[in-house]
């Protein structure tokens, strides 16, 4: 294996570069709700390219805001930058490239998704810090991902709709409810480093409890941008389907059995991403 392939799988382990899964059906979602179909090849290589770039360099100002953290987690020792695989002058270059390529991926899209991107950047970059002061941070860590949709109609049509505020209020308490679940596991080691995620705040009884809350907001403004996008039953069906899998994933845990977090949390989410993205593209083009 050459330097360069392995440094490229290391980064990849380094952003989780799989979870990508998570936040690219909702831009495309977007961007094909505001084209009413097929956006064109430019906007979508455009927007592929700014949504790597953007959580690229989300997940590695994490990484190194959080390397001490990690160091001290056994949950996380093996990570690249704590093992010293990954130097952090590495990281730190990977990231301002990764903001290089994301401004440049949105000046090819429209003037407006120029405009915004230092605040796209921004905003995904303070997630980072949010645990060090307050339990909201899930629900930061959610309107981040939230912006997916937005970015991706914004990519096609600069001009704001009421079906992407629904859809962005969707995507965060999706993201909050499984970011909540997967912290679970840290409760412990949070609440003894003074870190203020929500299971460390409330226990992970409640925790769990909200988590729940949020999945239930989740359902109900997926639901409601179809309504305002003007979706048919196809799509409406899938949203139905999205309840089951989210009430399926709080199922399989309880505050004495987080086993199947990471089920619940990778298998599951990546489901309900492609899975509702699939139900909007059948209904577009089969209604």
């Amino acid at each position: 294996m050459t330097y360069a392939t392995h440094s490229l799988k290391l980064t990849a382990r380094m952003i989780k570069i799989e979870h990508s899964i998570f936040a690219l059906p909702f831009a495309y979602m977007g961007a094909f709700l505001a084209a009413r179909g097929w956006p064109g090849l430019k906007n979508m290589l455009a927007l592929t390219v700014a949504m790597v770039a953007v959580r690229s360099f989300a997940m590695t100002v994490n990484r190194l805001a959080d390397k001490r953290l990690d160091e001290a987690n056994p949950r996380t020792q093996s990570r690249p930058l704590v093992t010293g695989e990954l130097s952090t002058s590495f990281a730190v270059t990977f990231t301002l490239g990764c903001a290089v390529v994301f401004l440049a991926a949105c000046a090819a899209m429209n003037p407006l998704c120029l405009k915004l991107a230092p605040l796209a950047l921004v905003w995904s970059a303070f997630y980072s810090f949010t645990k060090r002061f307050t339990w909201l941070c899930h629900f930061v860590l959610g309107s981040v991902l939230g912006l997916a949709p937005v970015a991706g109609w914004l990519c096609v049509d600069p001009s704001f709709h009421l079906a992407q505020a629904l859809l962005l209020l969707g995507v965060t308490f999706w993201t909050a409810g499984f970011d909540i679940l997967y912290a679970s596991q840290d409760a412990d080691f949070d609440k003894q480093r003074g870190l203020h995620s929500l299971p460390a705040r409330f226990g992970v009884g409640p925790a769990l409890f909200l988590s729940s809350f949020c999945h239930v907001n989740t359902a109900i403004f997926f639901l409601l941008a179809g309504a305002a996008a003007g979706m048919g039953w196809i799509y409406m069906l899938a949203a139905l389907a999205v309840c089951g899998v989210l009430f399926w994933e709080h199922a399989m845990l309880s505050p004495d059995d987080l086993s199947r977090v990471n089920v619940a949390f990778f298998t599951l989410n990546g489901v309900i991403s492609v899975g509702l993205f699939i139900g909007l593209l059948l209904d577009l083009y089969c209604a």
